[in-house]
């Protein structure tokens, strides 16, 4: 994941390519009212709060100091705030309340990226826009939706030939670890894939997932172990 000051930055990077290049349709319907409604699409509770909380409140900050400059278009920004709780088919839910009841004109929202699959149908039938503040595994692209992350062309990849080089220490054996869903896996197959094609053998590239919510790593750090030392630790 990205640290907290790279999510500060890309959230905040994000806010002002909003108060400066609203849509010509977000333009339009700011005029129907004094606020343009923008909504906050975060998980304030459930096992994703403890990234998603600190996004809600940088949020806030940003339009805290947009309309301290005057707003928008002569209009103050007016934070619409849901909690999908973690819950990926709630994520479209509230995706819907926002666009459809609340009428915001533009959400700052996901983190995981099945998050953002469940929320990406939804922004294109209803026309919504979406600004995603987090690194995601590529493979998508919609006019609906700013990525603001990096794809693993630009961090992961780049991250791997460094551990090939000398000055990287020279990796051999490669331990492809992830929590168990799209992003991880996406992003493993592309890296299994890269590292094949830089002559790594498939025995010397594991992978591990674990589920939302786990903690215990410790049997896993010690197959990671093993399997540094050349001992296979693939499930028969």
């Amino acid at each position: 994941m990205m640290n907290r000051r790279g999510n500060l930055k890309a959230l905040a990077t994000a806010a002002a390519i909003v108060a400066g290049s609203l849509s010509f349709a977000t333009q339009v319907q700011a005029q129907a009212g004094n606020t343009i409604k923008v909504g906050v699409l975060h998980s304030l509770s459930g096992t994703m709060a403890i990234s998603e909380t600190v996004l809600k409140d940088t949020v806030l900050m940003a339009i805290d100091e947009i309309n301290a400059k005057g707003g928008v278009l002569g209009k103050k920004l007016e934070p619409v705030i849901v909690d999908p709780a973690s819950n990926w088919p709630l994520f479209a839910e509230k995706t819907k309340q926002l666009l459809g009841q609340d009428k915001v004109s533009v959400i700052f929202g996901c983190w995981t990226s099945v998050s953002r699959k469940s929320v990406l149908p939804v922004v294109e039938e209803m026309n919504g826009l979406l600004f995603y503040p987090v690194q995601y595994e590529g493979e998508e692209l919609s006019k609906n939706v700013f990525y603001t992350g990096a794809a693993p062309n630009q961090q992961a990849i780049p991250a791997v030939d460094y551990l090939m080089s000398k000055e990287g220490g020279g990796a051999k054996r490669w331990v492809l670890l992830g929590t168990d869903y799209v992003y991880p896996r996406t992003t493993n197959k592309i890296l299994r894939a890269y590292l094949k094609s830089k002559g790594v053998a498939d025995k010397d590239i594991d992978e591990k997932y674990t589920p939302f919510g786990h903690s215990d790593y410790q049997t896993i750090v010690a197959d990671v172990k093993k399997f540094s030392a050349g001992c296979s630790t693939r499930n028969p």
